[in-house]
């Protein structure tokens, strides 16, 4: 999912979008001078971008949709450790339309193998619009949950707290178990998640407990309630 080319540079304006919309990137290129201008050059400032820009064009687009990942860790007050792309959750039923409003802007979609998501590029970086987390579809009230908090400069719908975390959560499989990258986000937000909500969700999946039992050792959130 990662792409590790060179910056994208600016295609000209779509016609009445008023966006800014990503190129193929340039040709690869020696020197530091040649690349002067070409923006952003730091990564994370990159997928803030181009989630910036993706995010105004579903605003305008009148679509339902709510930012995830590490972007929408980040818009909480995570650390600024963005991680390979940006993430946006729709309804499965509205994916036809948001591919026709990015691909109207100059946007590239693409339909994986995986049917849970379409991708698009947008600066250069990966763009994942998602209505599966964790294969659970996105809801009308996972989105109506969603708070609209500055991305950046930019406010546009972000994925509340504890459903983040949750799907970070849910998301946890014997063959994907990366403890290392969301105990930073659980840390920076553990006071604004309902823990005993992400607990019941959970129910008795073995790595999400595990995850959850460090918590508590570390003493980023307090142990569970005694159970009859």
């Amino acid at each position: 999912m990662v792409q590790d080319g060179d910056d994208a540079t600016l295609a000209p304006r779509a016609e009445g979008s008023g966006l800014r919309l990503a190129a193929q990137p340039p040709p690869e290129r020696s020197g530091p001078d040649e690349r002067a201008g070409d923006l952003p050059r730091d990564r994370n400032q990159a997928i803030l971008e181009a989630a910036k820009q993706v995010g105004t064009l579903l605003k305008r687009g009148g679509h339902d949709f709510a930012l995830a990942g590490s972007v929408a860790a980040y818009a909480h007050g995570a650390s600024e450790n963005l991680q390979h792309d940006a993430d946006f959750c729709i309804r499965p039923e509205d994916s036809e339309a948001v591919a026709a409003t990015l691909r109207g802007a100059g946007l590239p979609v693409i339909t994986p193998p995986e049917d849970w998501l379409l991708k698009s590029t947008c600066f250069g970086q990966d763009i994942d619009i998602i209505f599966e987390l964790a294969h659970r579809p996105v809801s009308t009230g996972m989105l109506d949950r969603a708070r609209e908090i500055p991305v950046d400069s930019v406010r546009m719908p972000v994925l509340a707290p504890t459903d983040l975390l949750a799907s970070l959560l849910a998301a946890f499989s014997e063959h994907h178990c990366d403890f290392g990258a969301v105990l930073p986000i659980a840390r920076a937000l553990r006071e604004k998640v309902e823990w005993e909500r992400i607990r019941e969700d959970i129910g008795d999946e073995p790595m999400a407990d595990a995850f959850l039992f460090l918590l508590e050792r570390l003493n980023v959130i307090t142990g569970r309630e005694e159970r009859p």
